[in-house]
């Protein structure tokens, strides 16, 4: 085969802007010139020797132009396509949405002047199709052809009629308009249809702003090709198409907008987010859910999770369920509600455990499916969840969340296979209490912000718009005895409680009294480092690491009669002990005067052959700005 562009393939694309199907597409070669990156995707000029037009390819298509299989000079066979105006311009933009490698870079670009030296081969096959259809034109059009054009076109117009008829207003639409790949969809488009699968659907929500109230909630949507685009509705919208849509089912979808998506809150690939409103079209696709792909994940392994935390970006992981509470009720600040929470501990191959926060709906459903069965060990695959720095790590689900339990997937099968021959018996550790230094396991968390406490105290605005976060290596230098270091909690969600009338303890946010509580530390030390010093605030599980045991067991020393000194001794061999922490620095008002407050949010013992690392690196930056 001849490696050349095909015969006017510019001209037949601008002849067909929207081509009916993929099956309606002539063989279209064209030769790729000036690639580039534009943004996230790449750009380049389609060219058949004779005329150009400014294309770009698909972004599924980037890691093959990154791998070198398309090159500038190549040539590539155009499957499937948009052509779209380019607002305020006389100009055409090409969207190729699917096509193939024909050949790697050419030595130069391919002119209609080289066309004609090529071989015989190469300019007879044009020649001759021109041929047969002027022929076809003049001598076979009246005689032969058209009559019999007039009785299939007839025959299948009945055909089709009658098929509409018997059809869901679904299969017309398949029928009667062309479905978009979401890949080719962009702001400057009219009108489109897209296919998808619903792979995520977030709870309805309440807002309230200087325009008035109101209701809005966001679904994800997947396509043939894996392609992901969210959607949001708001008010009339959002009470039209909140129970239309149905997780797992498949839709055709038109008369929506698009826009540049938020990077900062989008949580799918894509540069565009779609908005449906009250004259959007939405209708189930009959018996067709399975050409299009199922929930898709992009799993993180448990002990990668650390250079997340606190971040924008939302995370998907998979793994073993090795223990679910009971669900507890947790009262929200701006509304007093009473919201709906568990906690389940998740292991994966990583032999790494985070605690996962289901909370609302997820929490009394999938929550209370896992607690039954938690004790068979279930395999979950969890979209969506935030990433926080509580215990070091954690993770909460949110309205968008989707909880898989024995998901039918090929990493769950991996997992399980593991977990049976090999994790069952292993020991696991806390991603938060195994918080390495290494960058490899979410050094970010103590290493790549490293600064030392003069920086934090010599700069009083810190923390003043929101939360700073900082790692320091530092010392425990004074820990007083005299301070109220605990403080008495529910056992079941470690909220304050107070004395009960007659006995035991009241707990305001589960509403229930126990005859027993817990104690859980709320400590304040002073730290020092080579630069100076800070008092800190440090709560239960970072100031048990710190002291060495539970609040329970220093209060069972301290109630000694007549013997203070194991408590103040215990207290003692805490100090000038070295410690890397994670510390988040904000702004209190007192008095009317705007001060520091520093809290620990995640302790790790130090590893000295990692520190010795950092020190060297911390050397060689030295000397080489000198």
């Amino acid at each position: 085969m001849a490696k050349t562009v095909s015969q006017d393939a510019i001209s037949t694309i601008l002849a067909n802007p929207s081509p009916d199907s993929s099956s309606d597409i002539p063989e279209i070669i064209v030769q790729v010139l000036d690639l580039k990156l534009t943004g996230n995707r790449y750009t380049f000029n389609a060219s058949d020797g004779k005329m150009k037009v400014r294309a770009i390819f698909p972004s599924n298509m980037s890691s093959e132009i990154i791998s070198g299989s398309i090159q500038n000079k190549g040539l590539v066979r155009i499957l499937d396509y948009t052509l779209n105006d380019i607002p305020n311009k006389s100009e055409k933009y090409l969207i190729v949405t699917k096509c193939e490698v024909v050949s790697p870079a050419l030595e130069m670009e391919i002119k209609a002047e080289v066309k004609t030296e090529e071989s015989d081969i190469v300019l007879k096959k044009p020649k001759l199709e021109n041929e047969i259809n002027n022929e076809v034109k003049t001598e076979g059009a009246v005689i032969i052809l058209k009559p019999k054009q007039e009785m299939v076109s007839k025959s299948a117009a009945q055909i089709v009629h009658e098929q509409r008829e018997n059809m869901a207003p679904s299969s017309r639409m398949a029928m009667t308009r062309r479905v978009h790949p979401l890949v080719s969809l962009n702001p400057y488009q009219g009108n489109w249809t897209i296919k998808v699968r619903l792979t995520s659907k977030g709870n309805m929500r309440t807002y309230k702003n200087a325009r008035g109230e109101g209701c809005v909630f966001n679904v994800e949507l997947t396509d043939e090709d894996g392609t992901q685009i969210q959607a949001t509705m708001f008010n009339e919208a959002a009470r039209k198409f909140y129970e239309k849509f149905q997780l797992g089912k498949v839709y055709y979808i038109s008369k929506g907008t698009l826009k540049v998506a938020n990077k900062q809150y989008k949580t799918v690939k894509n540069d565009y987010e779609m908005t449906l409103n009250e004259n959007s079209v939405v209708e189930e696709a009959v018996n067709e859910e399975t050409f299009i792909p199922e929930t898709k994940f992009n799993f993180v392994p448990i002990d990668q999770l650390g250079p997340y935390v606190n971040g924008r970006e939302l995370v998907d992981i998979i793994g073993v369920v090795q223990n679910v509470t009971s669900v507890s009720n947790i009262k929200r600040k701006t509304d007093n509600e009473n919201i709906p929470k568990r906690d389940m501990t998740v292991a994966d191959e990583t032999k790494k455990t985070v605690v996962v926060s289901l909370w609302n709906e997820l929490a009394n459903n999938v929550g209370q499916e896992l607690f039954d069965i938690a004790d068979k060990s279930p395999i979950v695959a969890i979209k969506s969840l935030k990433v926080g720095d509580f215990q070091g790590v954690s993770l909460s689900t949110l309205g968008k969340s989707t909880v898989l339990i024995n998901p039918d997937i090929p990493e769950a099968k991996k997992l399980r296979s593991w977990y049976d021959s090999e994790g069952k018996g292993s020991s696991m550790a806390s991603i938060g209490l195994g918080l390495s230094p290494s960058s490899k396991t979410g050094a970010r968390s103590m290493y790549t912000d490293r600064v030392s406490l003069s920086n934090i105290t010599g700069n009083p605005s810190l923390g003043d718009d929101k939360p700073a976060f900082f790692s320091i290596k530092a010392f425990i230098s004074l820990i007083r005895p005299e301070q109220a270091m605990w403080y008495r909690a529910c056992k079941t969600c470690n909220k304050k409680v107070t004395e009960a009338v007659g006995s035991g303890y009241w707990c305001e946010g589960c509403q229930k009294n126990d005859e027993e509580c817990s104690l859980r530390y709320i400590m304040v030390s002073k730290i020092s480092d080579a630069s100076g010093e800070a008092w800190v605030s440090t709560f239960n599980e970072e100031a048990e690491k710190i002291v060495g045991c539970s609040a329970d067991e220093l209060d069972k020393l301290k109630s000694k009669e007549g013997d203070l000194i194991a408590y103040q001794q215990k207290l003692k061999e805490a100090t000038w002990v070295p410690h890397l922490l994670r510390v988040c620095v904000t702004q209190n008002e007192y008095n009317n005067e705007k001060r520091q407050r520093i809290t620990v949010k995640a302790v790790a013992p130090i590893n000295f052959a990692e520190e010795t690392r950092f020190l060297l690196e911390d050397i060689k930056k030295i000397r080489n700005s000198q």
